[in-house]
């Protein structure tokens, strides 16, 4: 959340920073519920509605949860998002080497995914 907060400093807004102790279970499974579903749920939107793209897409995002801590995996959607913002103060989330670098994390990570799963 580091990351972003600063981008997001720039920009005038704050974040507040979160945290706390994770027992060992939340750190190897710290994606919710919620944010795995939506992931299954938009890739199954893209790729097909039957039980194997189920199985492929559910893959996916552990593949993805395993390379990927869950904070930077918020922070790269959030960015991916942010790029789809006209403007010009929107700019910083297209142009920033930091914001880069969270994408091309993610995408690393989607094509591993995608290598293993499909």
């Amino acid at each position: 959340m580091k990351r972003l907060a600063v981008m997001l400093a720039l920009l005038g807004a704050a974040i507040p920073a979160g945290g706390g102790a994770q027992d060992m279970a939340g750190q190897l499974n710290d994606y919710p519920t919620a944010a795995r579903a939506d992931y299954v749920f938009g890739c199954m939107a893209v790729n097909g509605q039957g039980r194997d793209v189920l199985e492929k897409c559910a893959c996916s995002i552990d593949v993805i949860a395993s390379i990927i801590p869950y904070e930077d995996y918020v922070e790269a959607e959030t960015v991916l998002s942010m790029r789809q913002v006209g403007g010009e103060r929107m700019s910083i989330f297209r142009t920033a080497a930091m914001a880069n670098e969270m994408v091309a994390e993610l995408r690393r990570a989607q094509a591993e995914a995608e290598i293993l799963c499909f």
